[in-house]
């Protein structure tokens, strides 16, 4: 039983950090940069851009 706790602990702080990596990059304004350059990546393939 410790085993598996432990392991679960190991996801949820993982999980945690993620999610806050996450709320740092979109506070940052990084969210919109990243949209950007996706939309000019898919113009680009489609072949408008």
């Amino acid at each position: 039983m410790s085993r598996f706790l432990r392991s679960s602990w190991v996801g949820i702080c993982l999980l945690a950090a993620g999610l806050l990596m996450m709320g740092f990059g979109i506070y940052r304004g990084e969210m919109a940069v990243v949209l950007e350059k996706a939309i000019n990546i898919c113009m680009e393939c489609i072949g408008i851009g």
